[in-house]
């Protein structure tokens, strides 16, 4: 089907591919631009490195969209106020809709005290480091023997299995600021690492947290069944260190020597219920815990520095869209500027759902498209301007000989997969630039 209209969208993981798919299917074309060399962003870069099938799966799915002839993939560029085009330079081009896909690709801190201290990092940035995304796969971690990680999320889970298979540390302190029955890890992801549970430690908080749970009427029995119900699945142990949990505490603080982390300090809390919901209230009462490294696994926020409109961390939404999709609003307040995936909702479900949003945000940019005449964007006019970037740029014929050179690579080290974590290497891979 010959295309007539032009759709730019801005990022390649799943919720980028699969509107870029949807729309290119429909006759539109579609100018995918991505920050980072390869395509796949959260299933690349995101997913805990053995989940091999599952990753394998949405490769095959990002080919396919990738593979059409109304789609065309420019990456290595970044599109940011301080980047190679700016959000404005991007609709002068004259597309007739763009879709954002970026992600939530700012980092989100609280503003504690010692937040710049060497060992205390965001989660973001150590699972990037350890799925070889550059610059982060590059990055010198100071991973210690005594770790906490603030939050009790999947995200939680993915680097506390890290830190303890991987770095082999001692031990990882779980920092929840309520309790057992509110953390918010599935069982499926918990039983990589509930064998390494400390269960001494743990009845102990169980015991120490029992007043305040009682406070709410709250069965202590329903907390401990939430973190062990994934023991009957767990994984088998393959390393010495333990993790525990310490419940109604939020961070206020982290304390350090000659520039590193030493200490964590904690408010303890006291649980609140309010129309049905727990909540956390502190009690001024602060304790420290020794600790080597402190991760933030606190979700991730929008990246200001794109030029949207933003409030309250997020892209600003329109309230009252002409083309929602299942009720949910796609648009912002630009004329034909839609969101979709985390962009839309930060750190909100996982692939599944970022795909699902995506093809969302492209039957809605499908609807607006009815009802205008294409605005006449001349795809080759783009092409030239984005190939005069002083910077090397990657096609789609690029991505194809990059996965092949690392597929033959990871059959003759005998691994599932292979993966170069620097931008010199892949870009010696595909031709772009000279070997050193």
């Amino acid at each position: 089907m010959e295309a007539t209209y032009c759709v730019a969208i801005i990022g390649a993981g799943p919720a980028g591919l699969f509107a870029a798919r949807e729309l290119a299917e429909k006759g539109v074309r579609v100018i995918v631009f991505n920050r980072d060399i390869k395509p796949g962003g959260l299933v690349e870069y995101g997913i805990y490195p053995d989940k091999h099938n599952m990753k394998e799966m949405l490769r095959k799915q990002f080919r396919i969209a990738l593979d059409h002839p109304n789609l065309d993939y420019y990456g290595n560029v970044l599109i940011a106020n301080n980047g190679d085009f700016s959000f404005e330079e991007i609709r002068n081009f004259n597309f007739d809709a763009i879709l954002v896909a970026a992600g939530a690709q700012g980092t989100k801190w609280l503003g504690l005290p010692g937040e710049e201290l060497d060992g205390v990092y965001h989660a973001k940035d150590v699972v990037y480091g350890y799925n070889s995304l550059p610059p982060y796969s590059q990055k010198k971690f100071r991973i210690g023997k005594r770790c906490a990680i603030i939050g009790t999320g999947n995200v939680m889970v993915d680097v506390a299995r890290h830190l303890i298979q991987n770095q082999r540390v001692d031990e990882v302190v779980v920092i929840n600021r309520r309790g057992p029955a509110e953390v918010n890890f599935t069982k499926d992801e918990m039983k990589h690492i509930i064998s390494y549970l400390d269960l001494e430690a743990f009845d102990e908080e169980m015991r120490r947290i029992q007043p305040a749970l009682q406070t709410i009427n709250q069965n202590p029995e329903m907390g401990r069944q939430r973190i062990m119900e994934s023991q009957p699945k767990a994984d088998p142990k393959i390393a010495d260190g333990k993790f525990r949990f310490h419940f109604l505490a939020s961070p206020t603080a982290m304390f350090g020597e000659n520039g590193s982390v030493t200490k964590l300090e904690v408010e303890e809390n006291i649980l609140v219920e309010k129309n049905g919901q727990i909540g956390a209230r502190g009690t001024g009462v602060k304790r420290t815990i020794d600790v080597d490294t402190v991760i933030f696994a606190i979700g991730d926020t929008i990246d200001e520095s794109l030029g949207l409109q933003t409030a309250a961390n997020e892209f600003v939404q329109e309230h009252e869209p002409r083309f929602p999709i299942n009720s949910v609003s796609f648009e912002t307040p630009v004329d034909g500027v839609f969101i979709g995936g985390w962009a839309r909702k930060a750190s909100n479900g996982l692939v599944g759902y970022a795909r699902r949003d995506g093809t969302h945000a492209a039957q809605a940019i499908w609807q607006f498209l009815q009802t205008r005449q294409p605005n006449g964007a001349k795809a080759d006019v783009i092409d030239a301007r984005i190939k005069g970037l002083s910077k090397p740029i990657i096609l789609k014929e690029d991505v194809k000989r990059l996965e092949a050179v690392e597929a033959e690579e990871a059959k003759r080290r005998g691994l599932e997969f292979f993966k170069c974590s620097t931008n010199e290497e892949m870009l010696q891979i595909m031709g772009l630039i000279e070997t050193a």
